[in-house]
């Protein structure tokens, strides 16, 4: 399929690794220019090293940072297209039940998960809308919709990130920019481990459970298709909501979850 994004221009916050990675490899394999936004410096500059990416050190937390990778952009590139916001943090703590956490561990995951995207928004959102044309797309996940008790200000975070996608993509369609979302489940990621790490740190040692094991029972208890979801798989779906061929589709939640969410 001919996504006819060659010579374009997507700007990937939080693509040091993970899922953003990914996605932002996807993009430059349909022959777009890519930048990198990530805090992990070291990161971007092995990623710069290997490959064709633009990069620029920097934190979704802080708007001022975001708006400067904005106007790094449109300097190297003279315009951005495509915007993925793929950041997010944990707790680092199991929260079943939620007082297992204190209200001091929500402000910073709030602060990436949530207002990351509101920053990213703000920043580029009306360039976008000024050119006529683009995509927003929002990393959100399965937590988001089933009020996952795993971590429930990450959780918190995702389920609004949703709604503030929506009222993003009504706001910007007259403009003919499209915002949508995609929603993972069970994804190997570093984000993933940390997971399985806060819910053994709660069990007695000689319960605890290796990562691949773990991670197979959890699977087994909640992927109806079984399986791991890869990060190869968002980015090709990135791509695709990026093209023409989705030009009809805004304010969506598009879940790679093997059947996790399943709405009736």
């Amino acid at each position: 399929m001919e996504t006819q994004l060659r010579d374009q221009v997507c700007i990937v916050i939080g693509g040091a690794s993970g899922i953003g990675l990914a996605i932002a490899e996807a993009f430059q394999a349909e022959g777009c220019a890519v930048g990198l936004v990530d805090r992990h410096g070291d990161r971007l500059r092995e990623l710069k090293a290997r490959a064709d990416f633009r990069i620029f050190e920097g934190d979704v937390a802080d708007a001022d940072s975001v708006k400067a990778s904005r106007d790094f952009f449109i300097e190297a590139f003279g315009r951005v297209d495509h915007v993925v916001v793929a950041a997010a943090n944990s707790s680092g703590k199991f929260g079943f039940p939620f007082w297992n956490l204190e209200p001091s561990d929500w402000p910073r995951v709030l602060d990436v998960c949530l207002m990351g995207p509101v920053h990213v928004a703000h920043a580029y959102g009306p360039g976008l809308a000024e050119q006529g044309g683009g995509t927003l797309l929002f990393l959100t996940s399965v937590a988001g919709q089933i009020g996952s008790q795993t971590d429930p200000p990450y959780s918190a975070a995702k389920a609004a990130v949703i709604n503030f996608m929506q009222c993003a993509a009504k706001d910007l369609a007259p403009y003919q920019v499209r915002v949508n979302a995609l929603s993972p489940g069970m994804v190997k990621t570093p984000l993933n481990e940390l997971v399985w790490e806060a819910s053994q740190a709660l069990l007695p040692v000689d319960e605890r459970q290796d990562y691949e094991s773990w991670a197979r029972e959890k699977i087994g208890k909640v992927v109806p298709l079984g399986a791991w979801q890869m990060p190869c798989e968002f980015g090709a779906m990135a791509v695709f909501l990026a093209s023409p061929h989705a030009k009809n589709i805004t304010g969506q939640v598009m879940n790679i979850d093997g059947g996790q969410v399943m709405h009736a």
